[in-house]
């Protein structure tokens, strides 16, 4: 076809065309950008979302039940067997102590979070059971502990070493409340990937936590897990309904919502900022090929004596305007995969480079540096960006149809 013809013609000898050629390679280049950063910042605000799921829902369980007055369960294992015959949707139910208490090791004291759950729960809560990284979860008997990877690295902690827990008011004397102290030893390190539980938390049987704490056939909540995530909220309605003002029923959704919220609002705001880029870059396209027209006058003059119809003229400045912004959409799309595909060795590669911590995981919570890409959402960005790019050509190739010959050549 002689308009494509045409049309990669003056692609090709775009530097004659001086700054109409800057613009149309800014404006490729800037789709490129806008389209490779939106694909990187959806798929890191997905893997947060997914890593964050994982690890919060993986700890606390899709639905959490507690006393309304925030006291100690007794009857945790009748309830157990209640919520059981309410539903197939079950994994698993973990009725667990929560308790926060002092820990003391090598001259360190630091507040810390015990939880105490049987060995047949723990080998069930898979994110514990699954990950860990030294000692054996068998091992956790009597006086003997679990503690986080990032808890052992701070206090230089080992298998087999020895730490003291202190309970402020644990103990009932003549006197009042004095501290209870007991000393456990470390049976297995754990990580999980997320920091807060990792330098936070240590666990112990369920039967020796009752013992230290002074609870006594005593649970603080128990966990559920359930084989289909998305039936959390209509179970944790009919919990709720069911069990009665007795116990509070939460989710996990209502639980850290805030968490959840402010990674949802971040990624809305980002996206749309980031889209700015892609839409100065069509408003680049606009200008530089409305800059070609007034360059090519007198081509477009002799084109239109030589025979050449409105159309055709129109169909020519329409494949300029198109292929830039379809070549740079693939662009933009090639690079923003290859980025959130690999994003991890991206952080570790620039962090020895630039010798400095880009990804404090105190600070995200996370580990490592999360992506997950949906190519749903790909496919919708690269539609959108081609499709702003084939409107945005259309108000500059119908401008150059329409120049008279007579008008051009005079």
């Amino acid at each position: 076809m002689i308009e494509t013809f045409i049309a990669f013609r003056y692609l090709r000898s775009g530097k004659k065309s001086g700054f109409a050629y800057v613009v149309t390679l800014f404006s490729f280049i800037g789709i490129a950008l806008g389209v490779a950063t939106l694909i990187i910042v959806t798929s890191v605000m997905n893997g947060f979302r997914s890593e964050l799921l994982d690890k919060i829902v993986g700890m606390k369980g899709h639905i959490i039940i507690i006393n309304s007055d925030y006291s100690d369960m007794s009857n945790y294992e009748l309830l157990c067997e209640t919520i059981k015959s309410k539903t197939d949707k079950v994994e698993s139910i973990i009725p667990q102590i929560e308790q926060q208490c002092i820990l003391i090791s090598n001259g360190t004291a630091k507040g810390i979070m015990v939880q105490g759950i049987s060995l047949e729960s723990l080998l069930s809560k898979k994110l514990i059971s699954n990950n860990i990284v030294a000692g054996k979860i068998s091992n956790l008997k009597a006086n003997k502990v679990i503690i986080g990877v990032r808890l052992a690295e701070n206090l230089a902690l080992r298998i087999g070493d020895s730490i003291k827990l202190m309970i402020p008011d644990g103990l009932v004397t003549p006197f009042g409340h004095m501290p209870k102290e007991e000393l456990f030893e470390i049976a297995g390190v754990f990580e999980v990937g997320m920091n807060e539980y990792d330098k936070n938390i240590i666990i112990m049987n369920l039967a020796t936590a009752q013992d230290f704490f002074n609870q006594k056939a005593k649970v603080s909540q128990i966990e559920i897990f359930l084989n289909n995530v998305d039936c959390t909220s209509k179970l944790t309605s009919t919990l709720s309904k069911h069990l009665g003002k007795a116990y509070r029923v939460m989710d996990w959704q209502h639980s850290d919502s805030s968490i959840f919220h402010a990674v949802v609002v971040e990624k809305n705001v980002m996206t749309l900022i980031l889209s700015i880029i892609i839409l100065v870059a069509i408003f680049n396209i606009i200008s530089g090929l409305t800059m070609l027209t007034h360059s090519k006058v007198r081509d477009i003059a002799i084109l239109r004596t030589m025979g050449a119809t409105k159309r055709s003229i129109q169909k020519t400045f329409f494949i300029i305007g198109s292929s830039i912004g379809i070549l740079g959409t693939i662009l933009g799309i090639t690079l923003g995969l290859t980025v959130s595909l690999n994003i991890e060795k991206i952080r570790r590669f620039l962090e020895k480079l630039s010798g400095s911590d880009l990804f404090n995981e105190e600070i995200y919570f996370l580990s490592q540096l999360p992506s997950k890409t949906d190519f749903v959402e790909v496919a919708i960005i690269s539609i959108a960006s081609m499709l702003c790019c084939l409107i945005a050509t259309w108000y500059p190739a119908r401008k150059a149809s329409l120049l008279e010959p007579v008008d051009a050549l005079r």
